[in-house]
């Protein structure tokens, strides 16, 4: 592993290896069709992030740290550096302004939840699904 990766984080394959959390990858913009969809059974949260900002991997690690609701929402994790075309349309379809790090919440179809930065919070979050 370079240092670079050890500082800033490396690819989504990575990233699912070392987390409690079971991320799944996003990766193109067909799958936000699928999150909104499974999003009128059960909460889906996507967490954007980016692996070449200090500020993000910080966001992260917290997040991961505190989250203790996996089972009750499906995890989406988007290394928004190698998929910037997905946060685009994350951008559009839901109408929120590009951040990152990003969370939001998606509950029948609709965003109900966007927080960025220092405002990434897991317990907020919980109390949200």
């Amino acid at each position: 592993m370079s240092i670079f990766n050890s500082l800033f984080g490396s690819s989504e394959e990575n990233k699912a290896k070392t987390s409690k959390i079971n991320w799944i990858p996003l990766t193109n913009v067909d799958q936000l069709n699928e999150i909104v969809a499974l999003s009128n059974e059960k909460p889906v949260a996507i967490f954007k992030h980016s692996t070449r900002c200090s500020i993000s991997r910080f966001a992260l690690k917290q997040f991961e740290n505190e989250f203790d609701s996996a089972d009750a929402t499906d995890t989406y994790f988007l290394d928004l550096i190698e998929h910037r075309d997905v946060s685009n349309e994350i951008a559009s379809r839901f109408k929120v302004v590009h951040q990152s790090p990003q969370l939001l919440l998606i509950k029948n179809g609709q965003l109900v939840y966007d927080v960025s930065h220092s405002d990434i919070d897991a317990k907020d979050l919980e109390e949200r699904l």
